[in-house]
């Protein structure tokens, strides 16, 4: 009988040791850094809106644009290849961290929301959000007093949002920053908040929104790029961040799609 319970006794301890062994080998796997978890892969994963000029397709479905040349660029230093997911701003948050993506690289306002939910990367771009309107109403929308009685879309999630709710503007949320020019456009709302360097890009003489025109800035902001909280890509991109600066990639990308007065110093 004692025998009996002695092989039990030690089964029951070898038990023990392979489910700590076994807890013990997850922990390891779950502790891999997103640096190696992104290089055993072969990809960066990058979330992305249609954000001319920092993220759009070209005529081939490619995706260029500032930002979509800087990931690509990061993501050759690194050995891996980027790839661009379109996704809904609204869950950016929710997609990080569900590792549907690695990082957020789309313009992306350092707001406290963003800076308390992600490890972001150090600003390199300046921003504002201004307001659109039809070019033949521009001069009755000069101020923020005068842009009160207005009906408003802004994208979902944005830093136009935010200045949306700040004001107290009556307001829809809509998918994207083109899809709130596309209302002002159609008439279905009266103005839209968006980013200064679409405002550049998208409005305007010369542009596909030549009727329309931006007049109030309501903020000044800078953009980074959001990773997984913790995250040892972020030291990474600062890294080559200050290698594009110092070589001059960095300012060359940006002529290309006439960013360079907005990248931060």
């Amino acid at each position: 009988m004692k025998k009996l319970l002695s092989l039990l006794l030690v089964a029951a301890m070898g038990l023990s040791l392979v489910g700590c062994g076994g807890s013990d080998n997850g922990s390891k796997s779950e502790s891999k850094s997103d640096l190696e978890y992104v290089k055993n892969r072969g990809t960066l994963v990058v979330g992305v809106t249609d954000f001319a000029p920092m993220d759009y397709k070209d005529e081939s479905g490619n995706w260029i644009g500032f930002d979509a040349d800087m990931a690509s660029a990061f993501a050759e230093s690194l050995g891996v290849k980027a790839e661009f997911v379109e996704i809904d701003w609204d869950n950016k948050i929710m997609e990080l961290d569900g590792k549907t993506i690695d990082c957020v690289w789309n313009g992306m306002t350092l707001t406290d929301e963003v800076t308390s939910s992600m490890a972001c990367s150090d600003a390199y771009c300046n921003n504002a959000q201004v307001v659109i309107v039809p070019n033949d109403k521009a001069d009755k929308y000069q101020t923020v007093d005068s842009i009160k009685e207005l009906t408003f879309a802004v994208e979902a999630g944005s830093a136009g949002e935010d200045q949306a709710k700040a004001l107290g503007l009556n307001y829809t949320a809509v998918k994207a920053q083109a899809d709130a020019l596309m209302e002002v456009a159609a008439g279905t709302s009266d103005a839209a908040i968006i980013d200064s360097l679409m405002a550049a890009a998208m409005v305007g003489e010369g542009t596909g929104y030549d009727k329309l025109t931006y007049t109030v800035g309501l903020n000044s902001e800078e953009y980074g790029v959001g990773f997984r909280k913790d995250s040892d890509l972020v030291a990474e991109l600062n890294k080559f961040f200050a290698d594009s600066k110092a070589d001059g990639s960095m300012e060359k990308c940006a002529e290309t799609y006439k960013v360079q007065a907005a990248l931060a110093k």
